[in-house]
């Protein structure tokens, strides 16, 4: 992967909320992608590995954290621990830690890949944790394991109320060690019938844009599901777009996307403009522009599905279309992350991830902690009602 990248994405401080970023839609509920630069250390101006999370303090020291890690190594102490209390007594919820394992795993996800058992999860209204997804193929998938299916325990212990982040470090072995190979039994319920379910860890590639027609009119819209901004992501929304038929429509479904690289989510919106600003951001004070590339479509009808689980680059992609006049947003109001997370390396190869600054929509919207508004506030039967104002607009049914 290119060293030079910048990435938006929430962030945690302990490692399963910030696979929620990573793993997403394979697992839980988004993805994000990014790499490590060649030189971690921050500079002045938006360095390599910037990201997007959302903290409303001000940013962790560098020195202070660096020297924590440094007094921690000298003294046969965990860096990591060191690390994690100086980021946790600043107040940046968002701030994360890595030991270097944690960030090499992070790191291959960043480029669409993850360790895990092949399905997403989430909490009803009821409060139960259900399989939202099962991957096609994978270890879940092969062993019959269906979407609607209960989840009740992992490894014998009883999920209850437990954060579906959690679940998803649960499932991926994190804090464990647990790697590829590795086991994990699931207690699952359908239709009142309990069983458990003994799946073993791989390796699974993210499917992170999906396309399909609306219907079977050679006018008919076009469907873009975009589960994460991880590697390539950009152009494969690019690429649907120039090759929906001419006249169709374009329904861009950005629920559930937490995120990923922002040069990602400045490719997308390429597709849809011609150049122009894409966002604004600020590291440290400095002021930055995203820009996107000219010659995108900007004559097909665009609309945009967002909701609650859409954060940080899905949002700064849906504020640019809504800022610029270009797509009509439909759904409920996004999360709220716009701010911008830098990573270095500290001593004994520990990642510290702290935030540096915030982005704001062509409109000069800030983001964080606001979300986005759609233009259509919709609860229940969102896609439908996406589909009729698309139609509406000449996209086709």
């Amino acid at each position: 992967m290119s060293g030079s990248a910048q990435r938006f994405g929430p962030r945690g401080r302990r490692r399963g909320a910030a696979l929620t970023l990573v793993f997403g839609c394979a697992l839980a509920t988004a993805a994000a992608t990014g790499s490590l630069p060649r030189d971690p250390e921050p500079g002045p101006g938006p360095g390599p590995g910037t990201r997007a999370v959302s903290s409303t303090v001000a940013p962790v020291d560098h020195d202070e954290i660096e020297d924590a890690a440094a007094e921690a190594e000298a003294d046969g102490k965990s860096v990591k621990d060191a690390a994690e209390e100086v980021v946790s007594r600043s107040g940046d919820r968002w701030g994360a830690v890595y030991d270097q394992r944690e960030y090499e795993e992070f790191e291959q996800a960043l480029d669409g890949t993850y360790t895990g058992v092949g399905l997403s999860a989430r909490r009803t209204g009821r409060g139960d944790v259900t399989v939202s997804r099962v991957q096609p193929g994978g270890p879940a998938d092969r062993a019959g394991i269906r979407t609607g299916d209960l989840l009740r325990t992992l490894d014998g212990r009883a999920i209850g109320k437990r954060p579906v982040t959690e679940v998803v470090a649960l499932l991926r072995g994190d804090g464990t060690g647990a790697a590829e190979g590795s086991r994990v039994e699931l207690g699952l319920v359908r239709k009142g019938r309990s069983w458990t379910e003994t799946l073993e860890r791989a390796r699974l590639t993210t499917e992170a844009v999906t396309v399909r027609r609306l219907g079977d009119e050679p006018s008919s819209a076009v469907l873009v599901k975009v589960a994460a901004f991880t590697k390539g992501a950009g152009a494969d929304v690019r690429d649907a777009v120039r090759d929906a038929p001419e006249g169709a429509g374009i329904l861009l479904d950005l629920r559930a996307n937490s995120g990923g690289l922002v040069a990602e989510a400045v490719v997308a919106a390429s597709a849809f403009l011609d150049g122009g600003l894409v966002a604004t951001y600020d590291v440290r004070g400095d002021q930055h522009a995203l820009y996107a590339d000219p010659g995108g479509d900007t004559d097909r009808p665009v609309v945009v599905l967002v909701d609650g689980g859409t954060m940080s680059a899905a949002e700064l992609l849906t504020g640019a279309l809504q800022d610029r006049g270009r797509a009509v947003t439909v759904g409920s109001p996004t999360f709220g992350k716009g701010s911008v997370q830098m990573p270095s390396r500290l001593p004994g190869g520990s990642v510290a991830e702290l935030t540096v600054g915030h982005y704001r929509t062509p409109g000069g919207r800030n983001v964080d902690g606001r979300g986005i508004t759609p233009d259509l506030v919709v609860g229940e039967r969102a896609q439908q009602r996406a589909e009729t104002v698309l139609s509406g607009l000449g996209g086709g049914s």
